[in-house]
């Protein structure tokens, strides 16, 4: 059974924006925390954003932090990333995750993952 589906990744120009949605299941409603990650060709896979169910309390990284936005619709248990002025360097596989783990940066703390949805970013 698949737990969290990923969707909305596409190719889209430098500056541009996309925002990534990921469904979960039934199973995941009870899960402290989603996340999103992503993986670029090479590279190891990096935290972007998390969200704790509960509190609604929002981290991200550096390196997105002011042009990305996660949320959370508890009706739809569906957790967004809305991403703008898109770099070169967001190229990459944006998976979403799922713990119980507070450890809301580390891609090991995490046990449900969907199957990720690929973000090209041209110059």
């Amino acid at each position: 059974q698949v737990d969290l589906v990923e969707s909305g990744g596409r190719a889209v120009q430098a500056g541009g924006s996309l925002r990534l949605s990921c469904v979960g299941s039934e199973r995941t409603r009870s899960l402290l925390v989603m996340g999103w990650f992503r993986q670029a060709p090479g590279t190891e896979r990096e935290f972007v954003a998390a969200v704790f169910r509960k509190t609604l309390m929002k981290y991200y990284s550096d390196s997105i932090a002011g042009r990305f936005t996660i949320s959370w619709d508890s009706a739809k248990n569906t957790v967004y990333l809305q991403m703008s002025s898109l770099k070169s360097e967001d190229t990459a596989v944006y998976y979403c995750a799922a713990t119980d783990s507070s450890d809301h940066n580390r891609p090991d703390a995490y046990y449900t993952w969907g199957q990720g949805t690929q973000v090209t970013v041209s110059s």
